[in-house]
């Protein structure tokens, strides 16, 4: 897999292990989210970029303006319908790319929901900018139950400090929360805080392979169907 299939059965025994301890804290079955609180937004624009304070949503519940199929090899149909987007399951990687121009280095937070629908693998793979670079957060990689950051040093999700296992249920909607500051990448999932991980003065980049194409900011799945709602940035206050 560009997300090589061979590492899975290499780590297998230590996340299956993990994944066991990691299922008793997460409920199963299929579950929602409640109604989001509206807070105030800016209107998106789809010729410039204003970003701000306050929450400017990156998709407008209808259309893929501001997006376009990213060109992987293989990849799954995209398409929007019920307020979300559907980013169907390819032989490989799937997904979207923002192409509406400059977006933040740093100082911002991303917000989005996003549900594995069906597949093995990774149904959210937010690729955003850090700086002069790019980042990837990986949800559900390596077989389905891999969470954390590809790459810091050249070790990917799989193999660096934020690498973790966590158990995700088809059909729920999983709150997502990113945060890039100079010092540090920071993420929530739900209420969870899930990765908090110094920066500074260390190599940040995105795993070799097709990804890049997710340049500047991007989701991608593997293997997996997924939908994305609620997608928004803002700029943290100084």
């Amino acid at each position: 897999m560009m997300f090589v299939k061979s590492q899975a059965f290499c780590r297998m025994g230590v996340l299956c292990s993990l994944l066991l301890v990691s299922a008793c804290a997460h409920k199963t079955g299929i579950a929602t989210l409640p109604p989001l609180a509206q807070p105030e937004m800016v209107q998106m624009s789809s010729h410039t970029n204003h970003w701000s304070g306050d929450w400017t949503p990156l998709f407008d519940g209808t259309t893929l303006t501001n997006w376009a199929v990213t060109d992987f090899g293989g990849h799954g149909a995209v398409d929007v319908a019920s307020g979300q987007i559907n980013i169907g399951m390819g032989a490989d990687l799937s997904g979207i790319t923002w192409t509406n121009g400059t977006l933040p280095k740093t100082g911002y937070e991303i917000s989005l929901q996003a549900m594995k629908v069906d597949g093995g693998d990774f149904f959210c793979g937010l690729t955003f900018p850090v700086a002069d670079s790019s980042c990837s957060l990986i949800l559900g990689g390596w077989g389905g139950g891999v969470v954390g950051l590809s790459s810091l040093d050249d070790y990917d999700a799989s193999e660096n400090e934020t690498t973790r296992a966590m158990a995700f249920n088809t059909g729920q909607w999983y709150q997502v929360r990113l945060r890039v500051t100079p010092a540090k990448i920071e993420a929530w999932l739900d209420k969870e805080k899930i990765i908090d991980v110094s920066i500074a003065g260390r190599k940040v980049s995105l795993r070799p392979g097709s990804i890049d194409l997710s340049v500047p900011l991007g989701v991608a799945t593997y293997e997996t169907s997924a939908a994305i709602r609620d997608f928004k940035l803002r700029l943290l206050e100084h």
